[in-house]
Formats: structure tokens, C-alpha cells, sequence
């Protein structure tokens, strides 16, 4: 069946956009309660890092849904963030398989967390980033403030990835700059406004992030030659991210894959070996 053609509100036909192929196979997957929904694409499955990146990473064979959603999101352009929705919804798992290498096993995608002997299940990152930081006294002790930042993003339809607060200050990242002059200037009216441009995301994804002590001495010391700009954690179960300068992002996450993927648990990755 054809995967990536619909229709509008109005019946007029159009196509679904990137990842539309993929999310049809999963809705018709969820309508008839397949036992399993595979998604045959042109790589093995998903990586322990970005091949754009680092080419050369470890084949994942297994992951949760949540991890790969976050994944997704943050980068991983094997698999769109809709594409799993529907299997969510009715606990289905999804198999990545590469249709020029059929023999190779792919990455199943399942609803329980898949334990490791590794709190990382794999690096994903975002480039071309700008980070917005925002700064005012008034901000201190006072409620509404954050609202009024946000308000200006919204009115300009502009999503927001990242963000990290302290008493006096706001730090978000976008990737869309389309509007950024028009909420610099808005943003300006209340508060100093910096830009910084070509950052890059740096997410470690895995369900055990929250729950594995040391975690951070090894990440930072890792990255112990390179200068972190931002830093969130917490707001989601299953990754840690930050905001590195994109000159960085290559040494960052070699360095970052040294540390976690040196050794590898047969039972959740396949050896691929970096280049």
C-alpha cells in the first residue's frame, strides 16, 4: 500500500511529510493489531551515535519506546517522532530493518524498559542550534515572568528545545531563526538578551540515566576538555542533554562514545566498531 499520501480536513489529497510512510505502516499496524510492525528503511537500525556525526557506531538491537522517541526527536532521522505513537497505543513492537542488507537483524522497538549492563542506549544530537539567554533583575522574586517569555516565542511560532533557568536569568535553545530578530527585539523590551549561534545538543539517552550513581563524574569527565554552555537533566526520565559550541560536537561525542560503548552488552548492541 502507498504510505505517505492523505488528505486535508477538507478531502483535498496531499501528502503526510517526512516520516509519512513510516507513520501509515504504523497506523495500519495498530488498526489490525499486527504482532509486529517493521519499518524497512536504508540503514541497519539505530546506532549508538549519529553516523552523520561519528560514523561507525554500534547497532542497537533493542530499545523501549521511549528511548526511541527521544531519540527521534533529538535527531535520529531513522524514525520520526509520530512514527511509534500509534504501536505505543496499543503495545506493538516496531522493527527497523534495512531493506539493502536484509540479513542484518535491525532494531526492535518495545514497550518494557531493556535492561544493560550500559545506562547509555545511544548519543543523538542536534546541530545548527541558537541559544537564546535572557536576563533581568526583575525576574528575582517575581511570578509572570517566565509567562512573558514564552508568550513572545509562541506568537512567533517558534518551538523551544532547552531550557535552563536560574534567579535572574533564562537560557533556551531554538532551531528555527526564521522570526529570532522580531523576538530579540521583544524580548529586548524587558530584559538583556544575548544571542549565540552554531551550538549543537548533545542528548545521552537510556532508561537508566536517573537511577545510575557516578553518571555525571563520567559524562563530565569525558567531556573534561570541552566547555558546556548548557546543561538539562530531569525534566525527562531517560536522557541528560546539553549545549555544546558546534566546533566541539565531533571531539565531544567521540569522547562521550569512548567512555560509554567501549565495552558493549552482546545482548542489547551489535559491535560495529568506530572509524
Amino acid at each position: 500500500m502507498g504510505g505517505f499520501i492523505g488528505a486535508t480536513s477538507e478531502g483535498v489529497t496531499t501528502t503526510l511529510g517526512r516520516g509519512g510512510s513510516d507513520f501509515s505502516a504504523a497506523i495500519a499496524g495498530a488498526g489490525i493489531e499486527a504482532d509486529e510492525i517493521q519499518i524497512w528503511t536504508d540503514v541497519d537500525g539505530m546506532l549508538t551515535c549519529d553516523p552523520r556525526v561519528l560514523p561507525g557506531g554500534h547497532l542497537v538491537k533493542r530499545i523501549s519506546f521511549p528511548e526511541a522517541a527521544e531519540l527521534a526527536y533529538f535527531g535520529a532521522k531513522v524514525l520520526h517522532p509520530s512514527t511509534v505513537q500509534p504501536a505505543i497505543e496499543k503495545n506493538i513492537p516496531v522493527r527497523i530493518l534495512n531493506s539493502r542488507r536484509p540479513d542484518v537483524g535491525g532494531t526492535l522497538i518495545v514497550a518494557d524498559a531493556v535492561s544493560s549492563s550500559c545506562p547509555v542506549k545511544s548519543i543523538a544530537c542536534k546541530k545548527d542550534i541558537t541559544v537564546v539567554e535572557v536576563r533581568s533583575l526583575r525576574m528575582l522574586m517575581a511570578h509572570g515572568f517566565l509567562r512573558r517569555i514564552f508568550e513572545v516565542f509562541d506568537r512567533y511560532k517558534t518551538p523551544v528545545d532547552m531550557v535552563t533557568t536560574s534567579e535572574v536569568c533564562v537560557a533556551l535553545t531554538i532551531d528555527q531563526t526564521r522570526a529570532l530578530p522580531e523576538i530579540e527585539e521583544e524580548l529586548s523590551r524587558i530584559a538583556e538578551v544575548t544571542i549565540v549561534r552554531d551550538q549543537a545538543i548533545i542528548c545521552l539517552v537510556g532508561d537508566a540515566l536517573r537511577d545510575t550513581s557516578g553518571l555525571g563524574a563520567r559524562i563530565f569527565g569525558a567531556l573534561r576538555h570541552v566547555n558546556i554552555r548548557m546543561i538539562s537533566q530531569g525534566a525527562s526520565f531517560n536522557n541528560v542533554s546539553f549545549v555544546v559550541d558546534g566546533a566541539t560536537l565531533v571531539s565531544a561525542v567521540r569522547a562521550l562514545h569512548s567512555e560509554f560503548f567501549s565495552t558493549i552488552d552482546p545482548e542489547v548492541f551489535q559491535s560495529g566498531g568506530l572509524s
